[in-house]
């Protein structure tokens, strides 16, 4: 009969740490501790503490943090065993045909006070609880095993060399050229679920159109987009310039269906396209994190968008973008801006 596994302890996990910044092997920390060298990598991996705010220098594997982070995780997992009421009601649930994301989500839009992920609930499903009532077979593909993590794994969004940043024409970047935009999404708490506004600001005359989506859904997303800037003649939809989220890897259909350029910002640099990070920071003044953004209606959006183009700015030598917008676009056009005077 084998040995029973056992969780490592702090004890070891401080050891771990001392180990891993002395650079002592993987194999002899195993040896030591008598552990499988592919435990004592896994629990490196797992625990490995990394912040972006925090300069690389010090990352690293701490056993007090990793013990808490175990800890973290197993709470998370048995929320289901903890709380038999909330079990019952996604038991339920399951049972009447709805999928975990389903679950999961309704009771975001419930507002429920205790309610989980639906990663917890797959993971009670393939449980040896969950098992013992074959919750699995009342999930669309009725599996009775769990694909594996790698199968799971999203795919990173495609974004092309071409379309990078780095190669965006210096009249876009130096604003001497009108009709060329910035794109970015609005984002409000986890309790309104994933209800989210797209701004849209173009970079000479600040000029801003507010869009209400229900979710960060790629297709629709964009396609909003499509719908918003469409009508306008091609001078002044030249360009988009948006980051690297999810929400916009439908990119090539706005430039196969409208002709509209589009760049991306390098990986985790929303300062590139500081326009509309700004004008997210005036849109706030009404549009809260906290605000329910679901009650928001698309006349209320209008009135901001509204009430931002009509105010004079500094920048724009106290004209307002609406004005900026008119004239450049008439002067695009080959019309005079005003009446000539007599």
């Amino acid at each position: 009969m084998g040995a029973v596994y056992s969780q490592l302890s702090l004890k070891e996990r401080r050891r771990i740490e001392d180990w891993w910044h002395a650079k002592v092997p993987v194999r002899e920390m195993a040896r030591v501790l008598k552990r499988s060298k592919s435990t004592i990598h896994r629990e490196i991996k797992r625990n490995f503490w990394a912040d972006d705010a925090f300069p690389k220098k010090y990352a690293g594997y701490f056993g007090h943090a990793a013990q808490l982070q175990t800890l973290k995780r197993r709470s998370v997992q048995r929320k289901l065993i903890r709380h038999p009421d909330l079990c019952k009601t996604v038991i339920a649930r399951i049972k009447q045909g709805w999928t975990p994301e389903q679950i999961g989500n309704r009771m975001i839009y419930e507002g429920a006070k205790l309610r989980v992920c639906q990663e917890t609930i797959y993971r009670y499903i393939y449980s040896k609880e969950g098992m013992d009532q074959e919750l699995w077979w009342y999930l669309p593909e009725h599996r009775k095993a769990r694909r594996p993590r790698r199968a799971r794994k999203r795919q990173k969004p495609k974004f092309d060399r071409d379309v990078s940043i780095l190669f965006r024409p210096d009249d876009v970047a130096h604003r001497r050229q009108f009709g060329h935009w910035e794109a970015d999404l609005v984002l409000f708490k986890q309790r309104f679920g994933q209800s989210n506004v797209t701004s849209l600001v173009e970079r000479v005359s600040r000029f801003t159109v507010l869009l209400k989506n229900p979710n960060k859904r790629t297709k629709p997303v964009m396609g909003k987009i499509m719908k918003a800037v469409r009508d306008l003649p091609y001078i002044a939809r030249r360009s988009i310039t948006f980051d690297r989220g999810t929400e916009f890897v439908s990119w090539p259909h706005l430039q196969a269906e409208i002709g509209t350029q589009t760049w991306f910002c390098d990986p985790s640099s929303p300062w590139q396209k500081g326009t509309v990070e700004n004008t997210n920071r005036r849109a706030r003044r009404w549009l809260p994190r906290k605000r329910d953004i679901t009650a928001v209606t698309d006349h209320e959006l209008k009135m901001i968008c509204d009430r931002l183009n009509a105010t004079p700015r500094k920048c724009l030598g106290w004209k307002t973008p609406a004005e900026v917008f008119r004239e450049n676009m008439m002067e695009e056009m080959g019309q005079r801006p005003y009446p000539r005077k007599e």
